[in-house]
């Protein structure tokens, strides 16, 4: 190999070092340039912090890979005042977005500064949502600092939002419920808490296309359809928790008997026996005579005869027996 050569390969793998280096640090910066900005906050904010601060390193938002990552100025502000402290008093002036305590800044502002990134299809319905319409900031319910935010949680997301919603704490607590205590889903299963076109925040459209998501069979449709199911499951059914096997809201046959409000058409009820005073409705109960003991026990459940009640596709399944 002559010495040209040799000068020319040389040139070119510094050349290429060259390259190679440049193109590092251009990707540096947008990696790097959060931490550096992090380093102004972090260097009182330590591990003597008396909150875990330095904990963020170990979430989403502390991602230095990432060129999208935020430093501690992209969510409390450039907060001058804090930093420098012209005046020397004690406390130091308050950071420009507090997201914590009794001086916290205003809840608008909070979620201002939240949607600047988080701006995907799933928050698009906060602007007057029922949580955005009572003033509720986003750090109401999560931790930015911590790695493991209870709410992101399937097993201890209730909990958070059961801090608000007591109610629906105490329907879980009953004989019949959804699977929230045993951790196999979540409020967010059902519901959006950023906003929904539909109701209750639900994450569907209505109530019943929500349910089918999970009860495909109950969808139809039917040769013989239920009004009530078609119309809405809430209806007969509450979804949070009942005493009333299977999350029903009443026990039967009174929940029937809120639309079925006739007496049930057994012998018993014949033209002769009305007229001579005997009379025994759906749920037992009768005046004058002795009812038929088969005709009782029936009527007590009304799905020991109707028990295809969510709808029926049999020829001979108008009265949902079938």
């Amino acid at each position: 190999m002559n010495k040209t050569v040799r000068y020319v390969l040389a040139f070119g793998i510094a050349l290429g070092a060259v390259i190679g280096r440049s193109a590092v640090a251009a990707q540096d910066p947008p990696a790097n340039r959060s931490l550096e900005r992090d380093k102004i906050c972090t260097r009182c904010h330590d591990e003597n912090d008396d909150k875990p601060i330095l904990s963020i390193y170990q979430t989403r938002h502390g991602v230095r890979a990432d060129e999208r990552t935020p430093s501690c100025q992209s969510c409390h502000g450039e907060s001058d005042l804090h930093v420098k402290n012209p005046q020397g008093t004690t406390p130091r002036p308050q950071p420009d977005v507090l997201y914590k305590g009794k001086n916290q800044t205003a809840p608008q502002a909070i979620v201002e500064v939240c949607l600047t990134c988080h701006t995907t299809a799933s928050r698009a319905m906060w602007e007057g949502s029922q949580h955005a319409s009572r003033n509720i900031p986003c750090t109401t319910c999560h931790q930015v600092h911590t790695p493991n935010d209870r709410v992101l949680t399937k097993a201890t997301q209730p909990e958070v939002c059961f801090a608000c919603h007591k109610t629906e704490r105490a329907q879980t607590h009953r004989i019949s419920t959804h699977p929230l205590d045993a951790g196999k889903m979540a409020c967010s299963d059902c519901h959006n808490p950023h906003g929904s076109t539909g109701p209750k925040l639900l994450k569907k459209n209505n109530v019943n296309e929500l349910c089918y998501t999970c009860h495909a069979e109950k969808r139809g449709p039917f040769l013989w359809e239920h009004s009530p199911v078609v119309d809405d499951c809430t209806n007969c059914h509450t979804p949070h928790g009942s005493n009333s096997t299977p999350l029903l809201k009443a026990r039967l046959p009174w929940l029937c008997q809120e639309c079925h409000s006739g007496d049930h058409g057994a012998a018993i009820n014949s033209g002769a026996n009305l007229s001579a005073g005997n009379a025994t409705t759906v749920n037992g109960l009768q005046t004058q005579g002795a009812a038929s003991p088969r005709a009782q026990a029936a009527g007590r459940a009304c799905i020991n005869c109707h028990s295809q009640v969510h709808g029926s596709n049999h020829p001979a399944g108008a009265k949902f027996q079938r």
